[in-house]
């Protein structure tokens, strides 16, 4: 009887923590300064944050769920990493010369990307509807703040913010967690059906790979 060899058991590597994490630590820093937490003053900290985490790991989260076939991981992650460096691009060298309605337009057409994102999230885990929920509402209430010129817009914007970048801390938590123990520590909520749990990081096992059989000349698989 022949005997078969295992090659290789192996899984691909999860970027959902990492893309999350990244967009959670930076959208916080700045909805602290748009609550009114903080002033304008240290909005330093938060470029140097989004140009070297929020951009950089969701850039690298996007790319790495390409190989994986995961097409709206790949849009959420880079399209969000090409919003924080639009954004620290803006900040130091266009800010005065733009004026706040068009800001508004730039904020709110974040907004409307955001809300066909959160209807593609209707059939995946409730956790992950909830981050873009809350993601699109502070697009247009921040939207509604350069539009209007209203503090208190603009502070609702910065609260959603928060919500929002709250949200995204825990379903980066919960992948990892879940993940690492290999069961359910942090629930995320059910997804409507299998393939909708993979949208964005959620960890896919690649089967185990068995040496041919000359015999029969076949590759076998076991899960």
């Amino acid at each position: 009887m022949l005997q078969e060899t295992l090659i290789m058991n192996t899984k691909t590597l999860n970027p959902g923590p990492l893309g999350l994490a990244g967009f959670a630590l930076t959208t916080w820093l700045l909805s602290m300064i748009n609550a009114g937490w903080y002033s304008a003053d240290s909005m330093g900290l938060v470029l140097a944050v989004a140009l070297a985490y929020g951009g950089t790991a969701q850039a690298l989260a996007g790319l790495m769920e390409i190989p994986r076939r995961n097409t709206f991981g790949a849009t959420a992650f880079l399209s969000y990493a090409a919003f924080w460096w639009s954004l620290v691009l803006f900040v130091l060298f266009l800010h005065d010369k733009v004026p706040a309605t068009f800001v508004g337009w730039y904020l709110g057409l974040w907004g409307v990307f955001t809300l066909y994102m959160w209807v593609a999230t209707w059939r995946s885990p409730r956790a992950l509807q909830l981050v873009f929920f809350a993601l699109w509402i502070t697009f247009f209430l921040l939207a509604a703040g350069e539009w209007t010129g209203l503090a208190v817009l603009h502070h609702a914007g910065g609260y959603g913010g928060l919500v929002t970048a709250a949200l995204a801390f825990y379903l980066s938590a919960a992948e990892i967690i879940n993940e690492t123990h290999g069961r359910t520590v942090l629930p995320v909520g059910p997804a409507q059906d299998a393939s909708a749990a993979t949208v964005i990081g959620l960890p896919l096992r690649m089967p185990a790979i068995r040496e041919r059989n000359p015999a029969t000349g076949r590759s076998p698989v076991q899960p």
